[in-house]
């Protein structure tokens, strides 16, 4: 049996290629990665000089035994408790790196919230709301898109909660 697999655009990582294809408008904001910068998020915010409050990371937790994705501000960190409480479990902690990458066909630093191999449960943070657009991983490092939450929350099926600490 053959393998399915998404027609990838010229450039175009799944994330992108989802986009397109759902129809949603984004903008790609692309900015030379610097390996040696302590944190992906906050180097993604400086360098499109945007909000740390808008710029979101994708995070893979496991929780009871399940990966979910939780897309919290850069700005701030995961609530693993509330992570858990959103999604109807009791204990969530973070998921293997390893385990992550595999599962969501991204490396870390670039694991987009879309087009992920395998769809996952996916929590969006409730400050999300606040803006009219928020940046996220376009899946590879030193790429992301900017798209309205509303849109984000639409194509990844995910669910609203206050799963970001400031």
């Amino acid at each position: 049996m053959a393998k399915k697999s998404k027609k990838q655009q010229p450039g175009g990582t799944p994330a992108t290629v989802a986009l397109t294809e759902a129809g949603v408008p984004y903008t790609v904001h692309a900015y030379e990665h610097d390996p040696s910068h302590p944190s992906y998020g906050e180097e993604a915010a400086e360098a499109m000089g945007v909000s740390p409050e808008r710029v979101f990371k994708t995070l893979v937790a496991d929780v009871d035994g399940a990966l979910v994705v939780a897309v919290v501000p850069v700005a701030g960190s995961l609530d693993l408790k509330a992570l858990a409480t959103a999604v109807g479990g009791k204990r969530a902690t973070m998921a293997d790196p390893a385990a992550a990458e595999r599962t969501t066909g991204y490396v870390r630093g670039g694991i987009s919230p879309l087009g992920q191999r395998k769809r996952l449960r996916t929590v969006l943070d409730a400050s999300a709301a606040a803006h009219a657009t928020i940046c996220v991983s376009a899946g590879r490092r030193g790429l992301e898109v900017e798209l309205s939450p509303a849109d984000l929350a639409q194509l990844t099926e995910a669910v609203s909660a206050p799963v970001g600490r400031a």
